[in-house]
């Protein structure tokens, strides 16, 4: 991987862990440092999610993938954050 392509993984996971967390109601229990690496994992698991479905190459927007990031992301957070509280 290039250094263009880590870059664009840390723009896009980020964008991506911000609206996974935007999409929760109420409070979160986990800094904006881990809702980055939940964004990261999402935003890269998404990707292989919808390659091996075939819906990552499209023509314009892949709206499809960005949805399953971001799903993926709000799933991680709220996990991660569940995790966090009972600590």
């Amino acid at each position: 991987m290039e250094i263009s392509g880590i870059l664009s993984a840390l723009v896009i996971g980020t964008v991506v862990g911000v609206l996974g967390r935007w999409l929760l109601p109420g409070r979160q229990h986990i800094g904006v440092l881990w809702t980055i690496v939940v964004g990261i994992a999402a935003a890269l698991v998404g990707t292989a999610i919808a390659r091996s479905a075939g819906l990552a190459d499209t023509n314009g927007v892949d709206w499809v993938e960005w949805l399953i990031q971001i799903l993926l992301a709000a799933l991680g957070v709220a996990a991660l954050s569940r995790v966090k509280a009972l600590n």
